[in-house]
């Protein structure tokens, strides 16, 4: 969503008008859900998605009419055979969606507000009034919410009529997803989520690639000045070189952090979860054979580490897809952080764990 704000603001700032396009209520089966966004500009391009197919068409084309008209709209649109005669694609659902016509840098100000919360990593929340009698608000209204419930900045409304909306604000710690209640869609940013990859190898390598477009923030740690250079992790937060032990006694460790124990041999991983295993993560993965994890558990038990902190590593690592090669491999780790992100910390497809012999 960043990028596509960001391709909004640089239109508007270079005298081009744009249409922005956002999904805020969907029922039944649709292509994309709540939250999804594109921008269409005068010349018929588009940057972003709703969906593809005869609906992304008719969308533009009711931008491109709102666009020469000024005036912000709510539409809906049916999936039926209206829409998706000519591709199969008849999902049965319906969209609502707001289409805001911006001409100018003076119309930008929510939207420059927006893309500052959405730098942050605390995340914020929009809630859009798309129903004026369910409401009881002008519709369409939008309003930007900090995590911490404070409003930013709101469109199309007064500041007071915020006041009920922010009453029904839903959790950002809870992760929840975008709803709609009584004519107004709540549609959260998630606070972005700390990746910790101890090791900078093939696999740490091929994990920090990809976690950024999955909304993680990667920090690595290595203790080879040559494996964690900017170089080799470009997309990299922060790149820390420095024995393990002595760099993850004493790194930041918070409850939203997400630690990767990938280093290049036993020692290492198991001085890594040494450090990381009592310290409070949201999650802590090793990677390695069944054989491998016992061996360290029997050790780290010896050395006091709690039985219960050892029993909730994630470890073997990854989902089980049949992994073989390192993108594989990196894959199932990836997908395996994301369902614990999203579902609460369930993670189906997991192979069985190792258990923790008592002493």
């Amino acid at each position: 969503m960043q990028e596509i704000v960001s391709q909004l603001l640089d239109s508007i700032a270079a005298g081009r008008p744009v249409a922005y396009c956002r999904l805020v209520e969907t029922r039944g089966s649709t292509p994309q859900k709540a939250g999804a966004a594109m921008l269409v500009f005068p010349d018929g391009a588009q940057a972003g998605t709703l969906g593809g197919g005869c609906v992304e068409a008719e969308v533009k084309r009711q931008a491109l009419a709102i666009l020469d008209n000024g005036r912000a709209e709510i539409v809906k649109f049916q999936l039926d055979s209206d829409y998706g005669w000519d591709d199969g694609l008849i999902c049965g659902g319906r969209m609502l969606v707001l289409i805001q016509p911006l001409r100018a840098a003076a119309e930008a100000a929510y939207h420059e507000q927006l893309s500052k919360a959405l730098c942050e990593s605390e995340g914020c929340l929009e809630a859009i009034a798309f129903d004026s009698e369910a409401s009881g608000l002008p519709a369409p209204a939008t309003f930007l919410f900090s995590a911490a419930g404070k409003l930013l900045a709101c469109e199309g409304a007064s500041a007071e009529a915020a006041t009920c909306v922010a009453e029904h604000l839903p959790d950002l710690a809870h992760r929840p997803q975008p709803k709609a209640s009584r004519g107004v869609a709540y549609l959260p940013v998630l606070p972005r989520c700390r990746l910790l990859i101890v090791g900078a190898g093939h696999v740490g390598l091929a994990v920090a690639q990809w976690a950024p477009d999955l909304d993680f923030d990667v920090w690595v740690v290595d203790d080879r000045a040559d494996c964690v250079s900017a170089e080799r992790f470009p997309r990299a937060q922060r790149r820390i070189c420095g024995d393990i032990g002595q760099t993850l006694a004493n790194i930041e460790i918070t409850p939203d952090t997400y630690c990767l124990i990938v280093t290049r041999g036993h020692n290492h991983d198991e001085e890594a979860l040494y450090h990381l295993a009592e310290r409070g993560a949201r999650y802590v993965g090793m990677i390695g054979s069944k054989r491998k994890i016992r061996l360290i558990f029997d050790d780290l038990r010896e050395q006091g580490i709690a039985a219960d902190a050892l029993q909730r590593v994630f470890a073997p690592l990854g989902i089980d897809i049949g992994s073989q090669t390192v993108p594989e491999i990196a894959i199932s780790i990836l997908a395996e952080l994301v369902a614990h992100r999203n579902r609460g910390g369930e993670v189906p497809g997991r192979p069985g764990a190792v258990a923790v012999e008592a002493l």
